[in-house]
């Protein structure tokens, strides 16, 4: 193997991949990335058994097409660290890449392609294709709710719930719910549910650009798989059933308060600083016209405030996990937000009073 390569095209796809790529490995390869020549596109593939991107890129220069794995991080460290607007030439000889731009010489150590893992092909089931952008939107405004290390490891991910004319995605961690639907055109034939892990969330959403056109989404029966321009995304699907969320969304609610995103944000994260470290539990008292939020800790510090709001019934006492309010509020894009009650021990459902689909639950807390 043997190119010639501007520094900038090779560091763009080179960044994208180590994404994926863990530094501590039981495997040695994995550590690795696959580099790939064909004609003049070059391919970089980085994995870690669960997630893997594929990367390509034309070189300025082909001289000789061939196959290697590369240690991921020092070839990106010794790309970010060359002057820009370098050429870069890799050359492939008795298993050593050799890397030289300018002045400097730079010789890796490689291990075989044959070595590399491959998620293996399967049938696709069914395919559908949507803005990047819209994509991104749902992502993000559902994501911080998925669990982060729960032993009921289908929560560790998100519900992908698509139907002919709908894609809904939900993330619960069992304390909170978040959930959005998007109109699609030719979804699924029969309702389809599918769990994509933490990690795969998370990478395929820092591959979304806003202008970035559409993004195919190919899905199989143990993988999904995503194609945007020069990249391809395949991550393995989580092996389990997600709750049904449905039993979960509160019914019934009769509280109706209505109030500014941005005061109801900021007076929870001005009471949180003295709520207990631990549970960062805080009271919650509704009356006419005006929400009042409490908070302590065991130093026996308090925090009061008081936020006007839209709302007449009765008075109602409910302790939440602030946190996870304020993840709310900090995620909706509207001025106003909807939230509605109906006693202390039922769960908060909190929505944009007008723009949006999201809907996020919030289990209260015994105080």
């Amino acid at each position: 193997m043997h190119f010639v390569i501007s520094r900038e095209a090779l560091l763009k796809p080179l960044q994208t991949v180590c994404g994926v790529v863990e530094r501590r490995q039981t495997l040695p390869v994995l550590s690795n990335v696959l580099m790939a020549l064909k004609d003049s596109e070059l391919s970089l593939t980085g994995t870690d058994l669960e997630v893997e991107l594929v990367a390509r890129v034309t070189v300025d220069e082909a001289i000789q097409p061939g196959e290697i794995t590369v240690p991921a991080r020092k070839l990106l460290d010794i790309c970010k660290s060359l002057a820009d607007q370098s050429a870069v030439e890799l050359k492939l000889a008795d298993e050593r890449l050799t890397l030289k731009s300018g002045r400097s010489r730079f010789t890796l150590a490689t291990l075989p392609a044959t070595e590399f893992p491959n998620i293996e092909e399967e049938p696709d089931t069914f395919s559908l294709g949507l803005a990047q952008s819209k994509l991104r939107e749902l992502l993000e405004n559902t994501s911080f709710a998925m669990a982060q290390q729960d032993v009921r490891y289908y929560l560790n991910g998100m519900l992908f719930e698509v139907a002919s004319e709908s894609l809904r995605v939900v993330a619960t961690d069992g304390h909170r719910l978040a959930m959005e639907t998007l109109p699609i055109e030719n979804g699924a034939d029969e309702v389809q549910q599918l769990i994509l892990p933490r990690k795969g969330i998370m990478e395929l959403a820092r591959l979304l650009a806003d202008d970035g056109g559409d993004i195919d989404l190919t899905f199989g029966q143990n993988h999904i798989r995503a194609r945007v321009p020069a990249i391809t995304f395949t991550s393995k699907l989580v092996d389990g059933k997600f709750p049904d969320y449905n039993r979960v969304l509160p019914k019934g609610g009769n509280k109706i308060v209505i109030g500014n995103c941005q005061e109801l944000r900021d007076a929870f994260a001005r009471a949180s600083i003295l709520s207990n470290e631990k549970h960062r539990g805080v009271k919650v008292l509704l009356s006419n016209g005006e929400l009042k939020i409490l908070a302590n800790n065991p130093e026996q510090e308090e925090a009061e405030e008081i936020v006007s709001v839209d709302y007449e019934g009765e008075a109602l006492e409910i302790g939440f996990n602030v946190s996870y309010l304020i993840d709310v509020l900090s995620t909706l894009t509207s001025n106003r937000v909807r939230i509605t009650l109906s006693d202390p021990n039922s769960s908060a459902l909190l929505e944009a009073e007008e723009g949006s689909e999201a809907l996020y639950v919030v289990m209260p807390m015994r105080l």
